[in-house]
Order: structure tokens, then sequence, then C-alpha cells
């Protein structure tokens, strides 16, 4: 059954009557509900849901912010594909077609579309920070232009969660999250590890063992599942994953590092 025509938008562009299914419960549980709500040309799947709670479900709960794709706040899974509400155009459905949107699924369910994302603040906090170089002060930091454009690729990330929500190291065994970072925490690792200014391991710190052994690196089995969803385009299995991957085993299986090592000790 094609969608039921609807008046023209207010400016004159053409608009149609779409069918959705939404995601409405709690922590208890819910179901999916099914709706009619207008569609409008150049409208975003965000546009939907604000005008689904303006005039059908004024209680739907959703988390959104800055609706230009920036803030990371309105992630969902719409269609079963992990995507941002906001840069999800309305356009790349047919008018005939359901639109399914629920809520990710690797995190806890608050209510309706939002999901409780803790989880990856616990993770962030247990990433120590940069390390300064000794002896040098603010201001004086000092870098290749091609270390800058190395890491900053790493800086876009918007935290939106999508590539931990995606990957089904958590999402679909919910035991390995004690144990495992996630690929947005381990290229936040990986960032740190290749910053030619970071003195963790003047301090002690050992970057690439800890990603192996402390934040779960071994786990990644380099599926991509995490760039293919990336918002901002990261190449975050090829750029992050697979570099510290390789690093992390050199330091750990290299006989000619193993032997360095064992000579600096003496």
């Amino acid at each position: 059954m094609s969608a039921a025509p609807a008046p023209k938008a207010a400016d004159g562009s053409a608009a149609y009557i779409g069918r959705f299914k939404v995601w409405r419960g709690d922590a208890d549980g819910g179901e999916l509900k099914d709706f009619e709500v207008e569609v409008n040309e150049g409208e975003v799947v965000l546009d939907i849901i604000h005008r689904l709670q303006a005039t059908q479900a004024h209680d739907l709960a959703v988390r959104w912010n800055c609706k230009a794709g920036k803030c990371g706040s309105c992630s969902a899974e719409i269609n079963g594909q992990p995507r941002l509400m906001c840069m999800t155009r309305m356009s790349v459905f047919a008018p005939d077609e359901t639109v399914t949107v629920t809520p990710m699924r690797a995190f806890p369910v608050v209510r309706d579309l939002v999901t409780d994302v803790s989880f990856n603040y616990t993770k962030a906090r247990e990433i120590p920070s940069f390390v300064p170089p000794p002896g040098v002060g603010l201001g004086e930091y000092r870098m290749r232009q091609e270390d800058v454009g190395r890491s900053q690729e790493f800086r876009k990330c918007i935290e939106c969660f999508l590539c931990q929500n995606t990957c089904h190291v958590v999402r679909d065994h919910e035991e390995n999250k004690a144990a495992f970072a996630g690929p947005r925490f381990l290229m936040r690792i990986a960032e740190l590890d290749m910053h030619p200014l970071d003195a963790a391991e003047e301090a002690g710190l050992d970057r690439k063992s800890a990603a192996q052994d402390e934040h779960g690196l071994g786990y990644c089995n380099i599926t991509k599942c995490c760039t293919e969803v990336c918002p901002e385009n990261i190449k975050i299995t090829d750029n992050a994953l697979i570099p510290l991957k390789e690093r992390a085993v050199d330091r750990k299986y290299d006989p000619l590092v193993w032997l360095g090592n064992r000579i600096r000790r003496r």
C-alpha cells in the first residue's frame, strides 16, 4: 500500500504521510508503536520525531541538542542501522517505506529513544590523559605538521558512541564490557600513543601494553563496523586500531624489542 498523499507544506514543497515504527518503553520493557506523520521535503528523521512529539506522542523521550551533526546526542538505530537522527535525511527512504526508529541496542534503555551511555564515561576516566614532556612549559610545545595531521583525524570524534554501539564485542556480549574499552577509547589510546610530545613512557606508563592488557585491544577483530557508522568518517580501524595492534604486538613479542628492554633495565 502506498503512502497517502498529504497537503503541500507551508512553503509549497512536496509532502506526504509517512509510516513510522518508534520504540516506546523504559528499562522494564516496551514495544514498537505505529505512527503516521507528515513528512516534508528536505527533512531529517529528527524533524519527524519532533513533529511526532508535538502532535501525537507528547511524552516521547529523545536526546538531542545541536541538530547539526556535531554534538552526537541524537544517536539511535534507524531501520536497524546505528545513525544520527539529525543527519539521516528522509529522502533516503521511499515514501511508502516504513521507517523504524529504536534506541541504541548496546546500552540500557532509560526511556523511549534515550539510553544510558554512562559506560562510555566510565571507560574514558580509565584512560590516563596526555603526559606533558618534562621541562617544557605551556606555549612551548612544538610538533611537526605531519604529526599534528596524523592525530587530528581522531580529534574530530563527536562522541556519539555509534561506534561503541555497533561494535559486536559489547553489542552481542554484555559480559565483555568490564574488560573492553571499545573503539572510541582504544582510538583515544592510539592518539596519545602516537603523540610525539606524550611523555607517558618516561612516567612509567606503557600505553601499548595497557591497551592490550587493561582495555581489551585483543578483543577487537577489525571488522571495521565502527568505521562504517562513524558520522565524521574517521578511519577508526585502519588508522588507529590496526596500527595500535601492530605496536602492541611488537612490544610484547618482538625478540629485538624484548632484548632492548632487558638491556635498558640493566
